[in-house]
């Protein structure tokens, strides 16, 4: 799919960042190209056009950026996960598993209602940690999760199958091999 390729020539790639070895997919300079930025909201949020959602919820940071706009275009809410300490209510935490140790992300804890149906929203999945530490929080509130949506995927690192295997329906945009 041409338009699809188009995202992907959008997005930088950064050798050796944070560290030798990895390649790291800046999408800065696709939220800098209104054309880009509005063809990747619209096809974020296609595949949950017919599903009702109740609620986006958008994995800090980059999540925000993009939750907020799929949750206008969904025309539901938009709750924030945030790292641990951000929020300023009463949170639940998740922690999960970094190859340097364990962080933690929160929601509030009054955030979603017993029953909503909720789509989650990051910029690239990679292992699937946060991610899948995402979808235990959402499911701790008591929310549904309908799918989770991600511009970039980077398949060898598996976190779409992660997401998979916890019967999460999951797309991302665009793919790059390697790490």
């Amino acid at each position: 799919m041409q338009h699809l390729k188009d995202l992907e020539d959008l997005i930088r790639t950064i050798p050796d960042y944070p560290r030798p070895g990895i390649m790291f997919r800046d999408i800065t300079t696709l939220l800098a190209d209104p054309k880009g930025l509005k063809k990747a909201i619209k096809s974020m949020a296609k595949p949950f056009e017919d599903e009702k959602v109740d609620a986006v919820v958008g994995i800090e940071a980059r999540g925000f950026i993009l939750g907020g706009a799929i949750a206008d275009r969904l025309e539901c809410g938009f709750i924030p996960i945030r790292k641990k300490g951000k929020l300023p209510w009463k949170t639940i935490g998740q922690e999960y598993t970094l190859e340097y140790g364990v962080d933690v992300i929160e929601i509030h804890e009054d955030a979603i209602e017993k029953g909503w149906r909720v789509l989650i929203v990051d910029d690239l999945i990679a292992t699937g940690g946060t991610a899948e530490a995402a979808v235990k929080l959402v499911r701790r509130s008591g929310g549904t999760i309908v799918g989770a949506t991600f511009i970039v995927d980077l398949p060898d690192l598996g976190g779409m199958k992660r997401l998979g295997a916890l019967d999460i329906q999951s797309h991302a945009l665009v793919a790059f091999g390697g790490h």
